[in-house]
């Protein structure tokens, strides 16, 4: 249901408010490089310092702008159940085709815990939801075991974007859950994830490189490993020039390079350290996306 390219869509930000007219050429851009979907308000989007409201507008602005063209998996999780509800809720009602649930942060829930909160939601929500596991930001592992669980006993758990690193860890749970969606949350680890039995990526690069990012997952659907695995090392060191410091200040720093949008971003988040900006420059000066 969700394979290929997702992108996780950065917030633009004009003088402290949502920059919708950034944010429609943004998702123009995304429809018209043919990635299969879009994710707002996700880790990328900054999604922990959206106002309720703002959260809500801009889901409800990206199902409008896709106008079917493109799937919507809004990203709905929170580290309260109750929250989370509500915005899965929303979701569900101005018509995303599934909601991206990350691990609830902070609160470091035992396995069972996680369990029954995912269900909560599940139960009361009936749309497709991939769960996010993130371990580095939520500091809780959804563990395998947990996840088969909740599949089972709960339809409409349909995916995970596994951003933990473990390949090991995801091929277990391939192994207990064979039909599981599996996305890489990672933009240097999708080739690894699809050679497992991924199939797709809910990408940072593609804010910035939609098209390119999809010739890697189609090379390998064709089964052009070779093809795919140059356009992988082709990449790689803008993928780690857009992980030099904490996401999303680098992709948000190289959009304002481009002219995407502006660079602005919401504290605790802040400027790019100069030094980085100019590694990041001669990044992008070196894949002839800028001058």
């Amino acid at each position: 249901m969700f394979s290929g390219v997702y992108t996780a869509l950065i917030t633009p930000f004009k003088k402290g408010k949502v920059d919708f007219d950034a944010l429609g050429k943004l998702i123009e851009n995304q429809y018209k490089a043919g990635v299969n979907g879009i994710v707002p308000c996700g880790t990328t989007g900054e999604s922990p310092t959206l106002s309720h409201e703002e959260h809500e507008q801009i889901i409800e602005f990206c199902v409008k702008q896709a106008k079917g063209k493109m799937k919507i998996l809004a990203g709905t999780g929170s580290n309260s159940t109750a929250e989370a509800i509500r915005f899965t809720q929303f979701a569900k009602k101005v018509g995303c085709d599934g909601a991206l649930m990350v691990a609830p942060y902070y609160n470091k829930p035992t396995q069972k815990g996680l369990y029954l909160h995912f269900k909560k939601v599940a139960d009361l929500v009936n749309i497709p939801i991939v769960l996010y596991n993130i371990m580095g930001r939520a500091s809780v592992n959804i563990e395998p075991t947990t996840i088969a669980k909740l599949c089972k006993d709960c339809k409409n758990f349909i995916g995970v974007k596994e951003a933990s690193g473990s390949l090991s860890q995801m091929s277990a749970l391939k192994a207990l859950v064979p039909n599981i969606e599996l996305l890489s949350g990672d933009d240097a680890l999708t080739l690894p994830v699809l050679s497992i039995g991924g199939i797709g990526v809910i990408s940072v690069l593609s804010n910035l490189l939609p098209l390119e990012t999809l010739s890697l997952i189609r090379a390998f659907e064709k089964g052009n490993i070779k093809e795919a695995k140059k356009i992988h090392y082709k990449f790689l060191p803008l993928v780690n020039a857009l992980f030099m410091e904490t996401n999303p200040i680098p992709v948000k720093t190289a959009a304002a390079m481009l002219g995407i949008c502006s660079s602005e971003i919401r504290l605790p988040m802040c400027e790019m350290e100069e030094s980085n900006k100019l590694k990041l420059k001669k990044v992008l000066k070196d894949f002839k996306l800028l001058k």
